[in-house]
């Protein structure tokens, strides 16, 4: 079958991706699809799935510590209080992605994580669906669900930006909501 894990030089058999580049080997082996709970630490996902639309994840995970430093370390209490100012600071900050409407959306998305009745991880999880059977090969994952269609639409009814379905569901797979490494990646 194609398309399922490769073996890596280490000897661990993992996801086809995983074992492409040095920074998506870490990524994948210490971080990808494991739980992530917290409101700031989903909303740092949110955030950089975000960025990431349009983009190469590589892209955005080689630039997540500049990510960090700019936007106060995803803490929603401080990112939402970022205002003009800080929007002309961020799109001069050549350790980001300087996409103006991407900053902005963070911002406001900061505003209304703040509000959310309940918090930003109660909302996420809930939209956690059963575990599923285990992908054999890249082309079993999907690039969206019914769970990702109804989560980016929640996300969307609170005022998030920047939530589609695709990236509702990137967020579920790098966030441990869903399980998507294939049933002979060592990471399963």
């Amino acid at each position: 079958m194609t398309g399922g894990a490769v073996l890596g030089a280490d000897g661990l058999k993992r996801c086809g991706w995983g074992d492409s580049a040095d920074d998506y080997r870490v990524y994948h082996d210490t971080e990808w699809g494991r739980p992530v709970h917290g409101d700031d630490a989903l909303f740092e996902r949110v955030a950089l799935e975000a960025f990431q639309s349009g983009l190469s994840w590589i892209t955005i995970l080689r630039r997540r510590e500049g990510f960090r430093a700019a936007f106060s370390g995803f803490a929603i209490e401080r990112v939402a209080e970022f205002g003009a100012e800080d929007v002309e600071r961020l799109l001069q900050d050549t350790g980001i992605i300087r996409n103006r409407a991407k900053i902005e959306a963070t911002i406001a998305n900061a505003r209304v994580a703040r509000e959310l009745d309940g918090g930003l991880d109660a909302l996420i999880w809930r939209h956690a669906p059963e575990p599923g059977p285990a992908p054999h090969a890249l082309s079993d994952v999907p690039a969206v669900t019914p769970a990702s269609t109804a989560l980016a639409k929640e996300l969307k009814k609170q005022g998030f930006r920047f939530v589609g379905p695709t990236t509702a569901y990137a967020l579920m797979q790098a966030c441990g909501l869903v399980n998507d490494h294939l049933a002979d990646c060592h990471a399963r």
